[in-house]
């Protein structure tokens, strides 16, 4: 029932967006009037296919439901650039009817008007084919060298990757995957970090295009921490299903690792709102840490959200891993996240805690990045100051 009132207010407010948008730019297009009506029918199309797209993984039949995704997740991210440039618009013409009101002073509204009523769709195209691409290619690799003071001589050096909020769904398959897999193996990591929300849908309907994460190689294995999206899917047959596929999942808990003759801390929490899925999820990272070791300086902490960091400087650690951000995958939306993370993206540093936020490795929902490129990060730790 509240599922279907939220489908209900959704639908409703995306109808209310698409009209304020005809009403903006229909009338001032400098077209003919069939070409008019043929905008508004696209405009109608784009109001039924964003709330079709978002329900159709309630459809078991394929290939529909995902095609039906495909389409309506598409549409989203064109109608996200479309709303923005037509609101702006609407701001540029607020200041141009405020410059024409002054004395002696005339300013060209009228051939604006029409001029960017027929722009504001075509930039709006412009950009989602670029975001398209941008989200659609392989993920480029991101290095980062993170300084540590006191790092062990043994550690210097020591090379991890770390992958997150890949997403596999409706749009992000098997292939998409496998080339996420080669990228990172081909690095030849110490340690392989998941930041969770690596997928979107059950176990059934998504075993298959996460069996290449099974391939995933490097000297001391790979680890995995939950993301919100695998509780929406249901995390427990998921953290099976990553143990089956060789990960070591962490759940608020911390294993030694011994590399170059020196020792590190790996911990994980569960995300940061696991709790309200499950209690005995609720993230802990003093509970991470608890038995562990107090001769090991270098503890690093895996935790999918950026705002564990508070709790993670409190419990000592070193450096924290953290996703779920995207880095706002498309503009506007970088401005946006910081409203609820402490951090957007990139290296940081909260007391004596490194954090590094990645942009994700994969998209959520549209198939759009704009401005924040996915990345496969490669972070190495370097001994500060420098020995000698």
């Amino acid at each position: 029932m509240l599922r279907s009132a939220f489908f209900i207010r959704l639908i409703s407010i995306v109808t209310l967006l698409h009209v304020y948008i005809g009403v903006r730019l229909i009338a001032a297009l400098p077209v003919g009037t069939p070409f008019k009506w043929l905008a508004a029918l696209l405009l109608a199309m784009s109001a039924v296919l964003i709330p079709v797209g978002m329900a159709a993984r309630n459809i078991k039949k394929q290939p529909l439901s995902d095609r039906l995704a495909w389409a309506g997740l598409l549409t989203m991210g064109f109608f996200s650039s479309l709303l923005v440039l037509t609101a702006l618009r609407d701001i540029v013409l607020l200041l141009l009817h405020a410059v024409d009101s002054l004395p002696g002073v005339t300013a060209a509204t009228a051939e604006f008007t029409a001029v960017s009523a027929l722009c504001v769709p075509l930039v709006a195209i412009l950009l989602t084919l670029l975001g398209v691409y941008n989200a659609r290619r392989n993920a480029p690799v991101k290095i980062i060298d993170i300084p540590i003071a006191g790092l062990a001589a043994g550690l210097d050096g020591f090379r991890i990757v770390q992958i997150s909020d890949i997403h596999i769904g409706p749009t992000i398959k098997r292939g998409y995957v496998e080339k996420i897999v080669a990228t990172v193996n081909a690095l030849e990591a110490d340690l392989i970090a998941v930041t969770g929300d690596v997928v979107d849908g059950s176990v059934p309907q998504l075993e298959a295009d996460t069996r290449p994460l099974g391939a995933l190689s490097a000297r001391h294995g790979t680890f995995f921490v939950t993301g919100n999206h695998e509780y929406y899917a249901g995390a427990d047959t998921w953290i099976a299903e990553f143990r089956r596929l060789g990960f070591q999942v962490l759940m608020n808990e911390h294993v030694v690792v011994n590399h170059g003759g020196a020792r590190a801390i790996v911990a994980g929490v569960t995300d940061y709102s696991g709790g309200n899925f499950d209690p005995a999820h609720a993230s802990d990272p003093q509970k991470a840490m608890r038995g562990a070791p107090g001769d090991i300086l270098f503890r690093l902490l895996l935790a999918h959200q950026p705002r564990s960091a508070t709790a993670a400087s409190e419990a000592g650690f070193t450096l924290q891993l953290s996703g779920h951000t995207h880095g706002g995958q498309f503009l506007p939306w970088q401005f946006f996240v910081r409203l609820q993370q402490p951090f957007v993206h990139g290296l940081d540093k909260l007391n004596d805690l490194w954090v590094y936020t990645s942009r994700g490795t994969g998209y959520w929902g549209p198939p759009i990045r704009l401005a924040a490129p996915s990345e496969v990060t490669l972070l190495r730790l370097v001994a500060h100051p420098p020995a000698g």
